[in-house]
C-alpha cells in the first residue's frame, strides 16, 4: 500500500524545505524527499560556507526571466525582511558584506539547521536518501515511485534545482517531470559562471592569472534575451579576476547571465577615468613612458598586456605619442570589447538559467495552470537571480507561496 500525504515536496534544498515546513505548519501531512545523503550541499558551499542567504534590496529587477512580471508576486508575499526575521528568531548572527548582502557570522550549517527545525515544528517526513524514479497522475492526486516505495499525496511540489554543479548532486529531474506533463521549459543554461577565451586575441592576457581589479562590464548591447525586465540589464560595477582559462569574480559571474554565446562583452578597465582625455592632456606636462604613466592606474602586468595587445611598447615616451593612437588604447582600456568562447559550464556555473517556463505556472501559488496539485518552485522554474543573495530569496519566497496554497 502507498504511503498518504497530502503534499509531497521533491528536492530538501533551501526552496523544498521552506515550502514543506510553511505547509507543515498549516497542518498539512508533508514528506520531503531527497536523493542527496548530505542535507542541502549547495546552502552549505553558499557564500564560502557562510551562506549569503538574502539580499536586502531584492526586487523583480534583479532577476531574469522571459516572463519578467512572474517573480513580482512571490517576492513581495515573502521579502527579505521576513527571512530575516527568520533569521533573528533562531538566533543566527549575521552581517551585511556588500551592497545588500547577508551573510551568517558562523557558518551556512545554521540556515541548514534553521530550516531542518522548522521542518521538524511542522512534523514534516522525511525520505532521505530516496530516489524518485516516476510520478503518475491519479483520480485523486499523485503516485510517486520511490526507493522506499510508492508515495501517494494529493499535491506534488518539484523543488529539484537546475543542472549546475553536479558534483554535488544536480540533475533534470525537475525538468522531465515538467515535459512529462506538458510544461514547457526556456531551454537551461549555465548562469553565475566564468568565462573562457582562447585565440590570437586572448595571448597577451593568458599570463595575467591572479590579476584582480574593479571594472565596469556590461554585454554589446547593454542587453541580451534573458534581459526582459524592462531594465535592459547586462551593466555591473564589480571585482574581476584573470584566471587561467579566462575571466571570472563578481563582474563576470554577473554579466555571464545577459552574456549571448558568439558576442562580446565590454569591459572598463578604470571605470572613473577617461583615460584618452587623461593621456592627452597629458603630453606637454608628464615626461615619463607610457607604461609607466598608465602604472599609475592599473597593475603593471596588465599593462603590458595592454600595450602588447594594442602593438604599444612600453618604453615609448607618452610625449612623443600621436593623439590618435592615444585615443585608441583610451578605447582599448575603457571598452575592451572581447568575445568569449565560452563559459565553464554547470560545472562551475552558481545557477541554471532557464527551466520550467513560467508562463505555464500560477504566480499567485506556483502551480501548473494545467496541471491541478503539481507546483514548481525555485531554481527549477525559469526565474534567476543576480550574484549576491537573490537567488535565495526567490527560493525562499516561492517555497512560502506553494507552502500557503498546497
Amino acid at each position: 500500500m502507498a504511503k498518504q500525504f497530502d503534499v509531497a515536496v521533491i528536492g530538501a534544498g533551501a526552496a523544498g524545505m521552506m515550502c514543506a515546513a510553511i505547509a507543515g505548519a498549516r497542518g498539512k501531512r508533508v514528506v520531503l524527499i531527497d536523493h542527496a545523503e548530505k542535507l542541502a550541499e549547495k546552502i552549505r558551499i553558499s557564500g564560502g560556507g557562510r551562506c549569503n542567504f538574502t539580499n536586502i534590496n531584492a526586487g523583480p529587477a534583479n532577476f531574469l526571466s522571459e516572463n519578467p512580471h512572474f517573480c513580482k508576486s512571490a517576492l513581495s508575499r515573502y521579502t527579505a525582511q521576513d527571512f530575516l526575521a527568520l533569521v533573528k528568531k533562531h538566533r543566527i548572527a549575521y552581517h551585511e558584506k556588500h551592497r545588500g548582502q547577508l551573510f551568517c557570522n558562523d557558518s551556512s550549517e545554521q540556515i541548514i539547521a534553521m530550516l531542518k527545525a522548522e521542518c521538524s515544528a511542522a512534523e514534516v517526513n522525511w525520505r532521505m536518501p530516496c530516489k524518485v524514479h516516476g510520478i503518475t497522475k491519479e483520480a485523486d492526486g499523485y503516485l510517486i515511485d520511490t526507493d522506499h516505495g510508492d508515495i501517494a499525496a494529493e499535491s506534488v511540489v518539484i523543488a529539484t534545482g537546475g543542472l549546475s554543479i553536479p558534483k554535488i548532486g544536480a540533475t533534470d529531474l525537475g525538468y522531465r517531470i515538467a515535459t512529462q506533463f506538458g510544461l514547457p521549459l526556456v531551454e537551461p543554461r549555465p548562469g553565475l559562471v566564468p568565462l573562457t577565451f582562447d585565440g590570437p586575441g586572448w595571448a597577451a592576457f593568458a599570463p595575467l592569472a591572479g590579476i584582480a581589479l574593479e571594472v565596469e562590464v556590461s554585454t554589446s548591447s547593454g542587453k541580451g534575451k534573458h534581459a526582459r525586465n524592462g531594465k535592459g540589464g547586462g551593466l555591473f560595477r564589480e571585482d574581476l579576476l584573470f584566471t587561467h582559462r579566462g575571466l571570472s569574480g563578481p563582474a563576470i559571474l554577473q554579466i555571464s547571465s545577459y552574456w549571448e554565446p558568439g558576442t562580446p562583452i565590454v569591459v572598463n578597465l578604470l571605470p572613473e577615468m577617461d583615460v584618452a582625455e587623461e593621456l592627452i592632456g597629458s603630453k606637454t606636462t608628464v615626461k615619463k613612458q607610457l607604461g609607466n604613466v598608465l602604472t599609475q592606474w592599473l597593475p603593471a602586468r596588465l599593462v603590458e598586456g595592454l600595450l602588447l595587445a594594442n602593438g604599444l611598447a612600453p618604453d615609448a615616451r607618452l610625449a612623443d605619442m600621436p593623439d590618435a593612437k592615444l585615443r585608441k588604447l583610451g578605447d582599448a582600456i575603457n571598452r575592451w570589447a572581447i568575445v568569449p568562447t565560452g563559459s565553464e559550464g554547470y560545472r562551475k556555473a552558481e545557477v541554471t538559467l532557464g527551466g520550467v517556463d513560467t508562463r505555464a505556472l500560477s504566480q499567485q501559488t506556483m502551480m501548473a495552470k494545467d496541471v491541478p496539485g503539481l507546483y514548481f518552485i525555485g531554481e527549477a522554474v525559469d526565474v534567476t537571480g543576480w550574484l549576491g543573495g537573490y537567488n535565495f530569496q526567490w527560493a525562499w519566497a516561492s517555497g512560502y507561496v506553494a507552502g500557503q496554497s498546497v
